[in-house]
């Protein structure tokens, strides 16, 4: 187990009394675990703004009887393979898709992909999730 720290935080009782709703409500076991998860999520979001290389996953939904909304989308996609790490396809129904496309790279380029991917006409929803590659996170 990594070395622990302790120290102390003061904030507005008010600011407390939500946090420690937010957190029981979530299921946190303690707020020790809540607040290193929040330091952590800042951290992965300045690797982003830092131009780092960092991974993520682009959701998209789609209607795969759209005239030639897979080939558009393929054909993006090996636009930017070298940034694709890995795709999942899923029938959601008979009419909808997921695709989830893993992605690993500079946060410009992989935000490119994203709104490409995204801005295809005909796709229904479009997510980007950042994520790190742990590299510079404890």
């Amino acid at each position: 187990m990594a070395d622990l720290a302790r120290f102390g935080v003061s904030v507005e009782k008010e600011l407390l009394t939500k946090f420690d709703k937010h957190i029981k409500d979530k299921n946190y076991p303690t707020r020790s675990k809540a607040i290193g998860d929040l330091i952590r999520e800042s951290l992965v979001k300045k690797e982003w703004i830092e131009g780092k290389e960092v991974v993520g996953a682009i959701t998209l939904v789609y209607n795969h009887h759209r005239r030639e909304l897979v080939n558009k989308l393929t054909d993006v996609e090996h636009d930017f393979h070298r940034l694709i790490i890995s795709s999942q396809h899923i029938h959601l129904d008979e009419d909808n898709c997921l695709e989830i496309v893993v992605v690993k790279g500079k946060p410009r380029e992989v935000d490119e992909l994203a709104y490409s991917l995204k801005s295809t006409k005909g796709v229904k929803h479009g997510s980007l999730t950042m994520a790190t590659t742990g590299k510079e996170i404890a």
